[in-house]
């Protein structure tokens, strides 16, 4: 089986060497790469140093447009699982089994990490909980099913999910989004529980400011989201 674990990363030069590493150690059956989502410093040249390979993007297109490369380079190398895994070092390679195994074991199309299924060491601020609670809420009235980790960026898809994805996948904050595309698509998705580190180093991208505009933005995404027909027939 051929697996991928697909990193977007922008700027994280303090922190790519050793989530590649990770990866490597933890899980030296799959391969890396990490897309370089425009970055300034040395993100692309420490990834490759470390084993990954890298497709350095000439610009930046947010989260969703380097993950969606990914997703493409997944595809087109007909890898039959492809795992999404954050460049700052929250996601742990000791957990990738976990997201993996349903999948090959054909019991899901999708696996989704949780930091909030089962009690784990993971602590959040009160106000990401409760717009991580907010989102759930939405996703849950219009697709009739709970999530209660919608913003994880931890998952795993097989190739029928990646079809999906790989053609239709917001551009920024596409992970709640997602959910609803992949349900109105008719896949099997479950949640599991999984470990999360803070990030290793640097601040996230995501200001104050930013948490009141994802959450408009991200809300109105998956209502509309919901109106709108079928990618593909099966």
């Amino acid at each position: 089986m051929k697996i991928l674990a697909i990193v977007p990363a922008l700027n994280e030069a303090d922190n790519i060497g050793s989530v590649v590493q990770n990866l490597r150690s933890t899980s030296p059956w799959l391969d890396v790469l990490v897309i370089d989502d425009g970055s300034t410093d040395e993100t692309a040249e420490i990834a490759r140093t470390h084993g990954a390979k890298v497709i350095s993007l000439p610009v930046n297109l947010g989260i969703g447009g380097a993950v969606q490369t990914g997703f493409i380079y997944a595809l087109k190398n007909q890898y039959d699982v492809a795992l999404q895994v954050d460049g700052d070092g929250q996601h742990r390679g000791e957990e990738i089994k976990k997201l993996v195994d349903p999948i090959l074991l054909g019991e899901t199309d999708v696996t989704i990490g949780s930091r909030f299924l089962e009690k784990t060491s993971y602590k959040s601020a009160w106000p990401r909980r409760l717009g991580i609670y907010l989102l759930s809420k939405t996703i849950q009235s219009v697709v009739r099913r709970n999530f209660t980790d919608p913003t994880s960026g931890f998952r795993a898809y097989n190739q029928k999910a990646l079809r999906i994805v790989s053609a239709h996948y917001s551009t920024d904050y596409p992970e709640p989004d997602a959910i609803v595309t992949l349900l109105k698509n008719r896949l099997h998705l479950i949640e599991v529980s999984v470990e999360m580190d803070p990030r290793l180093s640097g601040n996230s991208s995501i200001t104050p400011f930013k948490s009141g505009y994802y959450m408009f933005k991200v809300s109105l995404a998956i209502i509309l989201n919901s109106m709108m027909s079928r990618i593909w027939n099966d």
